[in-house]
This record gives C-alpha cells, sequence and structure tokens, in this order.
C-alpha cells in the first residue's frame, strides 16, 4: 500500500501544485488564457462545476457536494480493493493516480466551489474547446491502468 500511497501523494502535490502555478503566479485566473504552443498546448481558464465535458455543471451546492461525496467515495472503494487484493505495482501505480486525481479534484471544489481546469490541445484543424488539469489526466490514466492490469484471479468455488 505505500507505493499507491506514495503515488497519490505526489499525483495529488503534482496537480495542486501546477494549478497554483497557472492560475495564481500565472494569472490565468484574471487574463483567461495564454497561448504556449498554438494550437497544440495552450493554457485557457475554465471553472468546471460538473464533471468531464461540462456535464452536471449547475453551480448549486448539492452538486458540488454530491461531486466531492462520489469522488471520496470511489476513493475510498479503490483503496479497499487494492488493499483486500493486492496485485503487482502497475495496479497500485494506477490506483494512486486515481486517487491523487481524485482528492486533487476535491480540493479544488473545498477551495473554489469549482475544479480549476487549464490544459487545452488542439491539432490538425480541429479546435478543442475544453480544458483540463493533471488530476483529470491523473484519474483517466489510473482508471485505465486499474482495468489493464487489474488482477485475473479466478473465483473461489464455494
Amino acid at each position: 500500500m505505500r507505493l499507491v500511497f506514495l503515488t497519490a501523494l505526489v499525483t495529488f502535490v503534482l496537480d495542486q501544485v501546477t494549478k497554483y502555478w497557472v492560475v495564481h503566479a500565472m494569472g490565468l485566473a484574471r487574463v483567461g488564457a495564454i497561448d504556449v504552443f498554438p494550437p497544440f498546448f495552450n493554457l485557457r481558464m475554465a471553472w468546471n462545476y460538473g464533471v468531464n465535458f461540462g456535464l452536471l455543471a449547475q453551480d448549486s451546492p448539492l452538486t458540488r457536494w454530491a461531486l466531492i461525496a462520489v469522488a471520496l467515495a470511489i476513493s475510498a472503494a479503490v483503496l479497499w480493493w487494492v488493499h483486500r487484493d493486492p496485485a503487482g505495482p502497475l495496479q497500485k501505480i494506477s490506483a494512486g493516480l486515481l486517487v491523487g486525481g481524485a482528492l486533487g479534484n476535491v480540493l479544488d471544489r473545498l477551495v473554489y466551489g469549482a475544479v480549476a481546469d487549464f490544459i487545452n490541445m488542439s491539432c490538425c484543424g480541429l479546435n478543442n474547446p475544453f480544458a483540463f488539469n493533471v488530476a483529470d489526466v491523473a484519474v483517466f490514466a489510473g482508471a485505465f491502468g486499474l482495468i489493464l492490469f487489474g488482477t485475473d484471479k479466478p473465483e473461489k468455488a464455494p
């Protein structure tokens, strides 16, 4: 479990440091957009009150607290699963990525009332209107890794 917690901690800190640096130190919250390497990599400030792609994006306390509760419940379930059914290091790293990313977005909801998204990438004539953050990448990679590297133990006979 040490690898899970270490990965979660590193992911959480990296997420929060990048958010603070981009949103506050670089002033993205004030200026709204910074072109870094257009159109491939840009910074676009987006406060996400919902889930991916703006789903459930009502700016209401009920939605905010419900999303916090869901993220905490999923994190607890993943930790319980990995503790109960330990597997290899790739599954532990995946679990840590998912938990660290989820907790990074939970802290945003507690501090700002929404998740701070700022990474925007477009390519090949397609203009991507969506932004994301380090925590979003970690949650996606962690969930994918848990599927890919999950245990393949046969079920025990009753």
